[in-house]
């Protein structure tokens, strides 16, 4: 088997789902892949996207379609399931539907009858099953693709993946797709902006049904953009007219209601345990999660999921003023969704991963990204400076762990986000971009590696190919391994 990259947290079907509200009948797959309903619908960013992206961080294009992900020869991709939430609209935002809509679309590239659905949705959980079902429409349909048989699998257990594998030829390819849900406003809470509404039978019976589903999701991402009823989120809007929607239950700690849904999450009956994503949670609610897992669950290994995060190299949620590693301190971004070095140390101990976001919102501070810039066109040199911030998240990661007497490479993975309401890393666009991204990493580790060898502990000492196959393949397969 090739190891081509995994990515643990991406969006294939957030646009040709939104597009298919467009067409009779709604909420259809479409085979033909030149369709923009269809899930294997290819559009690269062309210069001008890619300028306008640049100039306005806008990204219309898309990243990881199931046509970019065959060639980029993706085998394993953990995809996220999303209910757009109603609050990026509504009256509350500035009182004309039109601005909102055009902000949104703008951010998300969603169609307008798609923002027509959401506005009106009573109920986020059939929106999260026909996503669902979306995907299982094409379930092993056949696609050529430079003369190539692909398919795409949704898959039940690492076992899955195996078989599959060992299924494959040269010219017969299969993209193993594993689930996740992102927001636990999927069980449908957080309906209403400004009240509770949700009903604690409803939302358990939800949760039920999902872990056993078919393709029971391998994780689960607990917060996202607007309270829900369960748990405090972090700031993640920075959109005007739309930030203030977030207010509600911002830093906010865990509810009784979300207390139960964690409880029922990760019980473990017939092995259905779907672990927390700690990402969008807030500083709050990561506190009070960490000590249910030190209480009612410390005689049990739940692996600490951060999906799609970046650090912000500061110590502890405690101790959030203070920098962990002086030298590092000017490459981060300094904000309470990014993750703190005693987080890091967590997830290391739970034999958790954290995939890291290819966003240059989050993955770098300000000076970091200004001197990532390129302004003389020449493609290699502009890849090797933006790896850098991919790296830069990498090796504080490890240097953490080291001085921890932990196995330092062991968590980092991708968790790119792409197709998501993202600002790329420019120059890594899509999935085609990751032989370049492990192609500059591996520079960068090579050079690290000549000067900091010596420092680290011996069982830390691997040499700089095996921390890049790592970050972008190895770790994510050993956690799918271990975890479905």
């Amino acid at each position: 088997m090739e190891k081509n990259y995994v990515d643990i947290h991406c969006h294939p079907s957030l646009k040709p789902f939104s597009k298919s509200f467009k067409y009779k009948p709604i909420k259809q797959n479409e085979i033909d892949a030149n369709r923009k309903n269809s899930i294997w619908h290819y559009s690269p960013p062309n210069f001008l996207e890619k300028f306008v992206n640049r100039l306005i961080t806008l990204t219309k294009f898309t990243q990881t379609d199931l046509t970019a992900l065959a060639k980029a020869k993706t085998s394993v991709v953990v995809v996220a399931l999303y209910p757009f939430e109603k609050h990026f609209f509504g009256k509350e935002v500035i009182g004309v539907k039109g601005v909102t809509d055009v902000l949104v679309n703008l951010a998300a590239s969603i169609s307008q009858s798609r923002m027509d659905y959401i506005r009106v949705t009573t109920d986020y959980f059939v929106d999260l099953m026909d996503e669902y079902k979306y995907y299982q429409q094409l379930h092993n349909k056949v696609e050529n693709i430079d003369g190539k048989i692909y398919t795409y699998r949704l898959v039940r257990s690492f076992q899955d993946i195996e078989n599959n594998l060992a299924q494959e030829t040269d010219s017969k390819k299969i993209i193993n797709i594993i689930l996740t849900i992102e927001g636990g406003h999927s069980f449908n809470t957080g309906i209403d902006m400004n009240k509770n509404m949700a009903s604690r039978t409803e939302v358990l019976d939800n949760i039920l049904e999902i872990k056993y589903w078919d393709h029971r999701p391998i994780f689960l991402t607990l917060a996202h953009h607007f309270y829900n009823e369960l748990c405090g989120h972090a700031r993640s809007i920075t959109i005007g007219a739309i930030e203030k929607n977030q207010n509600r239950g911002l830093n906010s700690g865990i509810t009784e209601l979300g207390y139960e849904a964690i409880e029922l999450l990760l019980n473990n009956t017939d092995g259905k345990r779907i672990p927390i994503d700690i990402k969008h949670l807030s500083p709050t609610s990561r506190k009070e999660y960490y000590n249910l897992l030190d209480t009612k669950y410390v005689t049990e290994k739940i692996p600490i999921v951060a999906s799609h995060a970046a650090c912000n190299g500061k110590q502890s949620i405690v101790q959030w003023d203070q920098s962990g590693i002086r030298e590092h301190s000017e490459w981060f971004c300094d904000i309470d969704i990014n993750f703190y070095d005693s987080e890091l140390i967590r997830i290391a101990k739970s034999n958790g991963i954290f995939g890291i976001q290819l966003d240059e919102r989050r993955i770098g501070s300000k000076k970091a990204i200004s001197e990532s810039k390129q302004f003389l066109p020449n493609k290699r040199k502009q890849l090797h400076k933006k790896a850098l911030l991919v790296w830069h998240q990498v090796v504080h990661i490890a240097e953490v762990l080291d001085k921890e007497g932990l196995f330092c490479w062991g968590i980092q993975t991708i968790g790119s986000d792409f197709d998501g309401i993202v600002n790329p890393i420019n120059g890594l666009w899509t999935a085609e971009n990751m032989k370049d991204l492990a192609e500059e990493m591996l520079n960068h580790a090579n050079e690290y590696l000549s000067k900091n060898l010596i420092h680290l502990n011996d069982f830390n000492r691997i040499n700089a190919q095996t921390i890049v196959d790592r970050v972008m393949h190895g770790n994510a397969m050993e956690f799918i391994k271990r975890n479905y």
